[in-house]
């Protein structure tokens, strides 16, 4: 049986008991959610639920070692250690469940996601920091399993740079690095390999970081026979406990039942932690899960009855309670008017929850209700609009789907029909919609003074003897006078500090600013993005080095899960502003030539997209990016860092805009959209073009996403009515994606006089050598041809066919 825990210095045995009593009415207020929340999916008031059941106590001995400033980034099971700081009340979590958009109803996200992710206000309403040192930070949770790791990686690691750099301005974010970043992850996630990565990164950058591992020996139905081997996942990662001579992690392992030791356990290591900056992982054993993973199945198809009966003995919860009786703290009649109290509440908070929720949407139906019962009087059609009426009437507890559904409906019986009311209806449609959209909408990027689009652009300048250098030069330059500049600002990746980056950039950069700022990592892409999403959460500047357009894709599941939707998914009260930096386009070879812009565009709305023709455009980016709150990728063209470039003599200044594109060469005949190095073949062959009786009009998008904000495309189409978009991409992927903008969004298909087209590079993988791209992408004389016979098509006798 468990001992008696001294919890703190100079408690009295008064005291201590009340806090044990404290401890177990959280814990059981928490198991009382979880129950009642499963009872509401199955009836159908919420959609899924995901619950803590099980992990109750050693969340409680978490919360007790969470100071504040630390940060958690944890797994959707969490919900007693909310509870347990303070952060998540009965109401809220029913709130959470239910999708309630109400932020002050449901913090967490504002019903944007399910019920057990979990998140606090880094943000005031203007976007501007709130003091994180006097809060208990948890950052936005996700579901994909395991990938709350890598951005675990970086919180963890701002502490060690807010306690080794000097000149920061700290006060909102940091006491001397004194925070520990808290993760936690069930056993089977601990499969996922970037659970490995981040911990193996962990080990080698020894930061304050605290993992907890809820073992229940399952992952859903999948025994850990078949997850880790020897079944033990700290076993299998013995070899990372430190030594004497060696630095590593620290390994502790507690069962998820043992109150008293798991109080000790976490003390220790979040000492360890936040006074000698190491890493420390801690095994939590025996731990059950009552109701199965979720409401999508039972646990009663997949455990034995040996196995059920051996997790209702060891419930966290009944062994807590059997040891305070044990112990004298409390008697069986006391503990048991404590749980009799705490369902009341319980039900009592899911009740307000509910009618909270449900109040609004009962107004707006009746509104609804009202506005159909007076169209069926007056319309030809009012037979069919009453039955709508009487259904809408008649559901019990509506969504907002319910009701929009039905207007909109009813609106067909009234084509044709001009009448007040049939106005009314619209008008109130489209009013409501404008409220309504955005509780599910907004935010996916800033809404505030410090959004990227509102920054304005500072063109280079250039003196009439302006010297001609590398653009690596220009890059090298930019990044000392940004990193001289702002003190937070930092940049990592593979190749980045010592030898100044694969094509020299960065330049001499770590010899000045240090190896902290300046800094090399390995080759990890997952956890380099994980450290710049966590580093960006608590106030740095960073840049996180991809070093190929290719190796995005290692990190695209980081990028498009969580950095794309950390703004959106907190509805603005926490921000990322990662800066990506990484080089592509004319490449050699399958894997370093194959362009994944398509996906990319696809897959992280939430981050915007810059694509620069030359470094001179790419260090104006950068800078204004620095400026902003909204993440970037910057794509810099590979082939250009050794192509002349005009020193600019406000280098440090310079700002390219956002989502804006240019016309870098007037024409009559044709528009021609491209972007990056193809951009440049495009410019070359306009004077073939020219000397053919052709003359093209170049704009060079600069910014995919956002794309075009001024609509300087469909101004350019509707002078020269013709349209081709050139890109290195494969058929359908950016070239698509830019289609789309120019004709649905733009609608310049009004003003087109001949088929709009695409030219990009083939289906396959670029193949290796200058034949290879020659015969894989646009080529000059693709783009001379593509071009000459859209002309053909127009006038074939000035433009007779080529071939």
């Amino acid at each position: 049986m468990q001992d008696l825990p001294d919890l703190k210095n100079n408690l009295s045995y008064e005291d201590f008991k009340t806090e044990v009593l404290n401890d177990y009415k959280i814990a059981v207020r928490s198991r009382e959610c979880s129950l009642l929340g499963r009872r509401e999916v199955l009836t159908g008031k919420a959609k899924f639920g995901i619950f803590g059941d099980g992990k109750e106590v050693p969340q409680l001995a978490m919360a007790k070692a969470f100071l504040k400033g630390d940060w958690r980034s944890g797994y959707y099971r969490d919900q007693t250690f909310m509870m347990a700081i303070g952060a998540l009340s009965p109401e809220q979590f029913f709130a959470g469940l239910y999708a309630d958009t109400d932020l002050e109803h449901e913090p967490m996200s504002a019903g944007r996601q399910m019920g057990g992710h979990f998140a606090t206000h880094s943000l005031n309403d203007d976007g501007s920091w709130k003091d994180l040192t006097k809060q208990y930070n948890s950052s936005a949770d996700i579901s994909p399993t395991a990938s709350q790791m890598p951005r675990l990686l970086g919180l963890a690691q701002a502490s060690k740079l807010f306690r080794k750099l000097k000149d920061l301005n700290a006060s909102k974010f940091s006491n001397n690095g004194n925070e520990v970043a808290w993760g936690t992850i069930g056993n089977a996630s601990t499969s996922e390999g970037v659970f490995f990565e981040t911990i193996n990164a962990a080990g080698v950058l020894q930061v304050p970081m605290v993992v907890s591992i809820w073992d229940d020996e399952y992952g859903i139905s999948v025994p850990a026979k078949y997850q880790t081997t020897k079944e033990n996942i700290s076993e299998i990662l013995s070899g990372f406990q430190r030594t004497e001579s060696e630095k590593g992690f620290e390994i502790l392992r507690v069962k998820g039942w043992d109150y008293a030791n798991l109080i000790e356990t976490y003390q220790e290591a979040g000492n360890i932690a936040r006074e000698e900056h190491v890493p420390v992982l801690i095994h939590v054993l025996e731990v059950t899960q009552p109701q199965g993973h979720s409401t999508s199945g039972s646990h009663e198809r997949y455990k034995s009855p040996e196995r059920l009966e051996w997790e209702k003995d060891h419930d966290c919860n009944a062994k807590m309670r059997e040891w305070i009786i044990e112990s004298g703290i409390a008697t069986n009649e006391a503990i048991t008017e404590i749980e009799r109290n705490i369902k009341r509440e319980v039900r009592e908070a899911r009740k307000n929850a509910w009618n909270t929720f449900l109040k609004p949407i009962i107004l707006e139906r009746q509104e609804v209700v009202g506005m159909l019962g007076d169209l069926a009087s007056k319309s030809v059609n009012g037979v069919f609009i009453k039955k709508l009426k009487e259904s809408l009437a008649n559901i019990d507890e509506p969504n907002r789907k319910d009701i929009f559904s039905h207007g909109r409906k009813a609106l067909r019986y009234l084509i044709g029909e001009n009448l007040p009311e049939k106005d009314h209806l619209k008008n109130w449609l489209n009013k409501t919609y404008d409220i309504v959209e955005p509780k599910f909408g907004s935010h996916l990027y800033s809404e505030t003074n410090r959004s990227n689009i509102l920054i304005k652009e500072v063109k280079p300048v250039y003196e009439a003897d302006a010297a001609s250098v590398d653009g690596r030069i220009i890059l090298r330059d930019n990044f000392n006078a940004l990193f001289s500049n702002n003190p937070k600002a930092l940049i990592f990746g593979e190749d980045t500090g010592n030898i100044g980056d694969v094509n020299q950039g960065l330049e001499g950069l770590q010899e000045k600013f240090g190896a902290l700022r300046i800094a090399d990592t390995g080759i990890r892409e997952a956890t380099i993005i994980g450290q710049g999403i966590g580093l960006s959460l608590r106030g740095f500047r960073p840049i996180a080095e991809i070093q190929y357009l290719d190796y995005l894709m290692y990190a695209i599941q980081i990028i498009s899960d969580d950095l794309a939707t950390t703004h959106y998914r907190t509805k603005g009260k926490q921000k990322s502003p990662l800066i990506i930096r990484t080089r592509g386009h004319r490449l050699e070879g399958i894997w370093h030539s194959g362009s994944q812009m398509g996906g990319i565009l696809n897959l992280i709305r939430g981050v915007h997209v810059l694509v620069p023709r030359n470094m001179t455009k790419a260090a104006g980016f950068y800078n204004t990016l620095m400026q902003g709150d909204d993440p970037a990728v910057v794509v810099e063209c590979l082939n250009g860092y050794r192509l002349k470039e005009k020193m600019p003599s406000n280098l440090s200044d310079i700002k390219t805009p956002i989502g804006v594109v240019e016309t870098v060469r007037e024409g009559t005949d044709i528009t021609v959209v491209s972007y990056g190095s193809t951009l440049r073949l495009v410019e070359e062959t306009a004077k073939d073009l020219a000397a053919a009786g052709i003359d093209i009009e170049i704009i060079d998008v600069q910014s995919l996403i956002p794309f075009d904000l001024n609509k300087d495309i469909l101004k350019s189409v509707q002078k020269t009515n013709r349209l081709i978009i050139i890109d290195e991409d494969v058929p359908g992927g950016a070239s698509g994606f830019i289609l789309n903008e120019i004709l649905n969004k733009q609608n310049a298909y009004n003003y087109l006089d001949s088929q709009p087209k695409t030219l990009t590079a083939k289906d396959h993988r670029p193949a290796y050598g200058n034949d290879g791209d020659y015969f894989s992408k646009p080529s000059a004389e693709d783009i001379f041809e593509a071009i000459y016979d859209i002309m053909h098509e127009v006038n074939p006798k000035d433009f007779p066919k080529l071939r």
